[in-house]
């Protein structure tokens, strides 16, 4: 009953609920895979620019317990020796922190793209209802968000062991080395083992994007009344409507006009009437429309096809028939055949006569053309 009163969200949601909630700043996000793309990149980082910048800072630590005795008691000199040291420092790791920029912005578009909207900075009061808060806390979403928790914490736990467990005889030969080696070692074993248990967060993050991809969809579901009345208030629109059959009437007239140069002749009621024929003996068709129209169409029709020298022929009966009983790209009715067959061998005498294949054929009679009373039209 649920179902057939329309009140069970059991619909996908349209493309405009969907645009609306992008409006209002509802889109898939996913925190996991934010931390992820920014953990993968500072290890990448870490990796590429690592002894690079272990490197400068050994540079910057030397400098700094170098300085002389007289220096330190200046003031001026050991404030100029602090922000020469924070330059170095800080141009010792701008390629980590242009990676973290970049790693910052592409984790959250990632999922959702790109989406600014003001309504989601906008103070609610129900943001600060304690009921709904406590309402919130022991909701599906919290205990789903706490078992991600559990399971992120557990797999990064067993990484680390494992890394742990792995390096121990490298960590255990550090204290038989000399001081600068095994510190460019620890440091080398820290990077990558930091690398692995970042690698880690790819497997809760490739579990939380179809789950916020699923949530998000499964929130904004609709219900077939409101799949309906959405309908109705778009499409349903008397302006609405007219617009779509005036576009769909644009299309068709332009399709039809691109035809006209192809026509083999255009007969017409020249205050109003307008057909355009093509005939294909090796196709296997009948004479057939591609172009029809009426007072300001039909005019359009001649001017086009004068352009394009198609043979324009005057006859009203015949043009008249031919508008009311045949549609676009429709052969013409078989009790017309015969009166086509007069309109198409005159305008094939006229084009032989062009080639000086032969001669002149005499002034083109309309009354000559016979239709069937059951094909005449007065209007």
């Amino acid at each position: 009953m649920a179902e057939e009163s329309g009140q069970e969200k059991t619909e996908d949601p349209t493309p405009k609920r969907l645009r609306e909630a992008r409006e209002k700043g509802d889109i898939p996000r996913s925190k996991e895979l934010n931390a992820t793309v920014l953990l993968l990149a500072a290890a990448m980082a870490a990796v590429v620019f690592g002894p690079q910048v272990a490197s400068s800072f050994a540079a910057i630590f030397f400098d700094n317990f170098q300085v002389e005795r007289a220096t330190i008691f200046d003031t001026s000199e050991m404030m100029w020796q602090l922000g020469r040291s924070m330059a170095d420092g800080f141009w010792a790791v701008v390629w980590v922190l242009v990676v973290l920029l970049i790693a910052a912005i592409v984790g959250p578009i990632a999922l959702g793209g790109w989406n600014f909207s003001t309504d989601a900075i906008q103070p609610k009061g129900s943001r600060m209802d304690p009921i709904a808060g406590i309402g919130r806390m022991f909701s599906l979403k919290s205990l789903v968000e706490l078992l991600k928790a559990i399971a992120k914490f557990l797999v990064v736990a067993a990484a680390a062991i494992l890394v742990l467990w792995f390096m121990k005889a490298e960590l255990m030969s550090l204290a038989a080395q000399q001081v600068e080696p095994a510190m460019a070692h620890a440091v080398e074993m820290l990077i990558w083992a930091f690398l692995v248990i970042s690698s880690t967060m790819i497997t809760i993050s490739m579990v939380d994007v179809p789950y916020q991809i699923y949530d998000h969809t499964q929130k904004l579901k609709m219900t077939l009344q409101e799949v309906k009345d959405e309908m109705k208030n778009t499409e349903g629109k008397p302006e609405v409507k007219g617009r779509i059959r005036q576009l769909q009437r644009e299309i068709a007239q332009r399709e039809m006009m691109s035809q006209i140069p192809e026509a083999d002749v255009v007969i017409t009621n020249p205050t109003h009437y307008s057909v355009a024929l093509k005939y294909d003996p090796e196709g296997g068709r009948a004479p057939y429309v591609i172009a029809k129209g009426v007072d300001f169409i039909a005019l359009k029709i001649r001017e086009i096809a004068k352009e394009h020298e198609v043979p324009i022929l005057t006859a009203p009966p015949l043009a008249r028939s031919i508008y009311h009983t045949t549609e676009i790209n429709e052969e013409i009715p078989a009790g017309l055949f015969k009166a086509v067959a007069q309109v198409l061998a005159y305008v094939f005498q006229l084009q032989q006569f062009y080639k000086q294949e032969a001669e002149k054929p005499g002034v083109w009679r309309d009354q000559d053309v016979e239709i069937p009373d059951d094909l005449k039209f007065d209007e």
